[in-house]
């Protein structure tokens, strides 16, 4: 599990691409203290285990569903990419539960500065828009950010300085690429209240039923 709160940026030094898959090598430095092959490591927000490690890289591969669900397939070398090692057990939740798990990938459509902050808005396919929420949270590219609006085709999000000094947002440009991990507690309540068990047991949890427990 990881928080959002991004450790420092990499930088992509090598791209070994397959029909479908990839391996990736990215060089960095903080997200190197304590890890070990087989740990986990956000990437642009996607969870990748290390394969091998250097005193100043690491490699991971990449699979073909990862691959056609985020944007690492436009990722070029050298590219500037987010890092973020899983949350320690004694670490602090300074953002929100990131599973490290693409949902899928908005497109950047606006850049804009208000004072000391930049606003972006971020065009998407209605299967993300529906589990983004004003005031709720979002990651992109693995950042822990806060939905400021959300329309039928769009949302926007407000980065302060300092996210932005941070992380590879400021290589982001009209037109390019955002992977989006929408907030997991609206997919599993939408699972409940619907009934998409896959063939099992249908959800008993209806309207009548949150009625007649005090929910209404």
């Amino acid at each position: 599990m990881f928080t959002g709160i991004i450790e420092e940026t990499g930088e992509i030094s090598e791209i070994k691409k397959e029909t479908l898959s990839a391996k990736v090598k990215v060089r960095c430095r903080k997200v190197l203290e304590g890890t070990k092959v087989g740990d986990s490591i956000a990437v642009n927000g996607i969870c990748l285990t290390v394969t091998s490690l250097a005193k100043d890289s690491f490699t991971a591969d990449v699979m073909a569903e990862t691959m056609r669900r985020s944007s690492l397939s436009e990722l070029k070398v050298p590219g500037i990419v987010n890092l973020e090692r899983a949350m320690g057990a004694d670490g602090r939740f300074g953002g929100h539960i990131v599973s490290g798990h693409i949902d899928g990938t908005g497109t950047v459509t606006g850049i804009r500065q208000e004072e000391n902050a930049v606003w972006y808005t971020i065009a998407a396919e209605s299967e993300l828009l529906r589990y983004i929420v004003e005031k709720g949270s979002i990651a992109l590219d693995g950042i822990s950010l806060t939905v400021a609006e959300v329309t039928d085709g769009d949302f926007q999000v407000s980065v302060i300085p300092h996210t932005r000094q941070e992380t590879a947002l400021t290589e982001k440009k009209i037109g390019s690429l955002i992977n989006i991990e929408c907030d997991v507690i609206g997919k599993y309540v939408e699972k409940l209240l619907t009934g998409k068990t896959q063939g099992k047991q249908e959800s008993k949890i209806t309207e009548n039923f949150l009625m007649e427990h005090g929910f209404f």
